[in-house]
């Protein structure tokens, strides 16, 4: 439901607020008053072009926002999505909103944010319906047809139609991945070859995490062998001795001896004395490890060059696999998983056949339920219809609907489309609705079409449905939008007080032809001026006691 409507600088209005109510609502004026100048605004916030020269003389830019409530599929709708994402959450209301700038640029928003305009049109398609003399998008659209013959059906044609779409998209996955399957089979045999090949590279050199770092540290080793066992036989000569001399550890054992002889004179002594047996013991162990040290060390050039080798291929796995041991061994452990894959592919694809074959046999069973009750929800709706516009100026007139196969046999709806013919007189051959009928024409059938208790919750706008009509038919098209309007938001343009008379909420507007440039201004109407209007509307002068009584009886038995 549209909830505000403002408008800015567009041509007559420089600044208009409508808060439309539920139900019926119109918008009269005399003609070139700047009606048409609404509807393009509504126009402009589906997405719409920009008429040229719509930016009022003077202005900079022209701007139209609407504020609608949330529609019923809001949080589930595939349509809403990206719109979800930029509205706060707990938000009961959608902002809509077009810029037109005088070089005849516009921009778009959606909630406050920038969007472009076929986005605005898709979320608008959701919240509003226009019908009038140029716009006729929803009557020309075969899949919006179809919903239409969709929502006629009876209370099992929802699931049918629920079954079947549960089917198509599960045949249509199961196909896409069995395509996948068949068509990339050279791809599958390439990568089962790659996978195998560095999987087998990195089992045969049987990497482990830390085995780099102990290479490295023994190659250091056997690169400076020479200086390690010099280092180790000196030291260990100067604290052991050699046959010659007994070295360092001799020289302390010698003090503690010495030390010995006047053991328990003095405590202090003692102590000492103690220390330096204990370093004696010390040099001794660590010169008997030095030699132990240096008798195992052996220049080994052909250990080195193992090593060096070996460490080449780590670091070579090491490049092609991610930089590190670890890595490597993960790259191993993924080429696993994905020859497993690959392998199974040939099961994978004789189930996917199973799969596909037991699929197409349910679809088609589904896809005929549905056609059936889909041919009864047809029939009746045509013939409703076309009861209908007989009352809506269109006497003669015939509505059928044709089922047309869908190129590949089963689409996302069903295995047909549908086209809505018209035939305007008796013995008139029926055409498709959109190369016959006039705009008054569709919109009267679309009024036709529209039911009062509809899941179809979107304002319907009508601009200039009563173009050519007047009487009793004027009359009747009013009391159907006011039916129509009991169970949803209806927008009506009209300079016919039949129908005027059968809003709950009334607008006009009025130009002030004096001001320059020329001014419209937009009012909403409440008791006695509704009636002045309508008196207007019929064509009495101000002051005429039989108009208004007229006007007031209109408007009373409207209500």
């Amino acid at each position: 439901m549209l909830r505000e409507l403002r408008i800015e600088n567009l041509l007559l209005i420089e600044h208009a607020e409508l808060l439309p109510g539920e139900g019926l609502n119109v918008l009269t004026g005399e003609t070139g008053a700047g009606k048409t100048v609404l509807a393009h605004s509504l126009d402009l916030l589906m997405g719409g072009k920009a008429k040229r020269g719509i930016v009022r003389p003077g202005a900079d830019e022209a701007w139209v926002e609407g504020v609608f409530d949330l529609p019923p599929d809001w949080a589930d709708s595939e349509r809403y999505a990206q719109v979800r994402e930029r509205l706060p959450e707990g938000t009961d209301e959608l902002v809509l909103g077009r810029r037109v700038f005088a070089g005849g640029r516009t921009s778009a928003f959606i909630g406050g944010r920038a969007a472009s305009a076929p986005e605005l049109q898709l979320i608008s398609e959701g919240l509003i319906a226009f019908y009038g003399q140029h716009e006729h998008r929803k009557l020309t659209i075969g899949s919006a047809q179809l919903s239409m013959v969709d929502e006629a059906g009876d209370a099992g044609h929802g699931e049918l139609l629920m079954r079947y779409r549960e089917l198509f998209r599960s045949h249509r996955a199961a196909q896409s991945e069995l395509e996948a399957l068949t068509t990339g089979e050279r791809a599958r045999e390439r990568d089962l070859d790659l996978h195998r090949f560095e999987l087998l590279e990195i089992d045969e050199a049987g990497p482990r995490e830390g085995e780099k770092e102990e290479l490295m540290v023994e190659r250091e080793r056997l690169r400076h062998s020479d200086r390690l066992l010099g280092a180790a036989t000196v030291a260990a000569t100067a604290l052991r001795g050699d046959s010659l001399e007994g070295g360092a550890t001799a020289e302390i054992s010698g003090a503690a001896d010495g030390l010995d002889q006047v053991s328990g004179v003095d405590a202090a002594l003692d102590a000492l004395n103690q220390r330096v047996r204990s370093l004696a013991v010390e040099m001794d162990d660590v010169g008997i490890e030095l030699r132990e040290y240096a008798s195992g060390i052996e220049a080994d050039p052909e250990s080195l060059a193992r090593i060096e080798e070996r460490l080449d291929l780590l670091s070579r796995l090491e490049r092609k696999h991610g930089g590190s041991i670890g890595l490597v061994l993960a790259h191993a452990s993924w080429c696993r998983e994905q020859i497993a894959a690959l392998e199974g592919g040939e099961s994978r694809e004789a189930e996917l056949r199973e799969s596909v074959e037991r699929l197409t046999i349910e679809l088609k069973d589904a896809a005929a339920n549905l056609t059936t009750s889909r041919g009864r929800a047809a029939a009746d709706l045509a013939g409703r219809v076309t009861a209908d516009l007989a009352d809506l100026a269109m006497d003669g007139a015939t509505l059928t609907i044709d089922f047309v196969p869908v190129a590949d046999g089963f689409g996302n709806s069903g295995a047909e489309t549908v086209e809505f013919m018209l035939s305007t007189n008796p013995g008139i051959e029926a055409r498709p609705l959109r190369d016959t009928a006039s705009g008054g024409e569709l919109s009267r059938v679309m009024l036709a079409l529209a039911e009062p208790d509809s899941r179809d919750c979107r304002t319907l706008v009508f601009d200039e449905i009563d173009a050519g009509i007047g009487g009793n038919t004027a009359t009747a098209v009013g009391e159907r939008l006011r039916q129509v309007g009991s169970g949803r938001q209806i927008m009506a343009i009209t300079h016919l007080p039949q129908v005027a008379s059968k809003a709950g909420t009334h607008f006009t507007v009025q130009k002030d032809g004096s001001a320059d440039p020329a001014r419209a201004t937009v009012t909403k109407l409440k008791g006695d001026e509704v009636v002045e209007e309508v008196r207007r509307m019929m064509g009495g002068e101000s002051g005429d006691e039989a108009a208004t009584r007229h006007a007031r009886q209109l408007v009373s038995a409207g209500r």
